[in-house]
């Protein structure tokens, strides 16, 4: 998530209330997560076993909960619980506003468009030429809709990340200030959710088809014509490179790739990244020959313990 103009590095402190190490004017110029920092931005750390990867990450200002070496070049934010600070930067920056319309008045509508009834459509949201809304489409704040995308029914954009820190009193959430951004000539399903990023975007890249029941998890990105059946759920931070294609209830954790061209069969578990021009299958899923030999060397086991058995 990209600020309105550039804040000091001693504005962000007073914001949240911490002490920092770096010069008062040192420039900041958004937030976001580890995996999408770029110079300027503020990412948070709060366990050891991730200290090096976010003091070394492309973020310029590290908010921390133990005051470190800082690199050079950089600054530090530090606080005694940087999820929650992260939390009032996200409130401070990208606050919930609550809508009294069905279509905001704020929302930019191409030309040729057509929503259908008891669509909502957010505040600032914007949707391109072309497009037809089925009945009963959610369009949270900030989405932003390409041109001749086609959304059906009970389909819901923009909906909070699920992303949450067990705390001794119970599960505290991550808020989320990202977008959901849907490419040109896209088509969703009905009953399809797609999570909004926590502040960066989840992104359904041009021509892309998910079938109903689709989920995808928050910051995830979709490439250009990746294909996915019913009931498959992606978690978040996940990339889909372009011309993937995810057979129905396919399940994938979060943050890993899936190569271009990839093709996963149905009721697969995809627990790390795969290379793409490959055919895989199981769970946890494998190239699918490998597999189908795997399964084959099991069934002849069974065999021979019956043969066993008998003699």
């Amino acid at each position: 998530m990209k600020f309105s103009k550039i804040y000091t590095l001693k504005e962000i402190a007073s914001i949240i209330n911490t002490t920092y190490i770096g010069d008062d004017s040192f420039p900041v110029s958004g937030m976001n997560e580890i995996h999408v920092v770029e110079p300027g931005d503020v990412v948070f750390v709060d366990h050891p076993k991730y200290y090096d990867k976010a003091l070394q990450s492309a973020a310029t200002i590290i908010l921390i909960n133990k005051k470190v070496t800082c690199p050079e070049g950089k600054a530090l934010l530090i606080s005694d619980d940087p999820f929650r600070d992260f939390n009032k930067l996200t409130d401070h920056f990208n606050s919930f506003i609550s809508s009294d319309k069905m279509i905001a008045d704020s929302a930019n509508i191409g030309s040729g468009t057509r929503i259908q009834p008891n669509v909502f459509v957010g505040n600032n949201v914007s949707i391109g030429s072309d497009c037809l809304i089925h009945p009963n489409v959610v369009l949270y704040d900030n989405t932003v809709i390409g041109d001749n995308v086609v959304i059906h029914a009970g389909a819901i954009l923009g909906a909070d990340a699920f992303y949450y820190k067990n705390r001794p009193e119970g599960f505290d959430k991550l808020k989320s200030g990202g977008r959901v951004i849907v490419k040109n000539n896209v088509e969703i399903g009905a009953g399809a959710t797609i999570d909004k990023g926590v502040t960066g975007d989840t992104t359904i890249g041009e021509g892309s088809k998910l079938d109903n029941q689709v989920h995808i998890g928050h910051d995830t990105v979709l490439g250009k014509k990746v294909l996915i059946a019913a009931q498959t759920t992606v978690a978040g931070c996940v990339v889909i490179e372009d011309e993937v294609t995810l057979w129905g209830q396919v399940g994938i954790t979060s943050g890993i790739t899936i190569g271009k061209k990839a093709v996963i069969s149905a009721q697969s578990g995809v627990s790390k990244s795969l290379e793409g021009g490959k055919n895989y299958f199981g769970s946890p899923a494998g190239e699918i020959r490998t597999k189908y030999k795997e399964l084959a060397a099991l069934r002849q086991v069974q065999e021979v313990l019956e043969k066993l058995k008998r003699e």
